[in-house]
């Protein structure tokens, strides 16, 4: 069963949504780190976090979560944008939003759960958020 960082995974979503110019995971990973640790949480070593938040933005642009900003929006071949796949993701797991932690769950059961079929799946049943 794959496992998955929904917090690094919502900050990555959090970045491409707000237009980033450049999007890169690996100063976000850090900018995660200081955040929980200011916040008293311990968490994974920061260089392994730097390594999963690439794998992670290339699983997100591979499965359709996000993709290259287009020219005409100011895409520079370096940023994305959410698709609707990536903003359904972010909505279940938003940790802005009082109940996120049922969606985290259901999600957490699956056997992967950001492979495309299934999330798609999962995303679709009205109770899970």
């Amino acid at each position: 069963m794959t496992t998955y960082n929904w917090d690094l995974i919502e900050r990555l979503l959090h970045e491409v949504q707000n237009g980033a110019s450049s999007f890169t995971p690996r100063p976000y990973a850090e900018q995660y780190v200081a955040e929980k640790t200011a916040e008293g949480e311990q968490t994974e070593n920061l260089d392994h976090l730097k390594t999963v938040a690439g794998e992670y933005e290339k699983l997100l642009l591979g499965r359709g979560y996000i993709e290259p900003r287009p020219e005409e929006q100011g895409g520079t071949g370096s940023n994305y944008i959410l698709t609707l796949r990536g903003s359904s993701l972010l909505s279940l797991i938003d940790s802005s939003i009082p109940g996120n932690d049922h969606p985290r769950q259901v999600l957490d059961e699956q056997e992967d759960a950001l492979d495309e079929v299934t999330f798609d799946d999962v995303a679709s049943r009205a109770q899970i958020a």
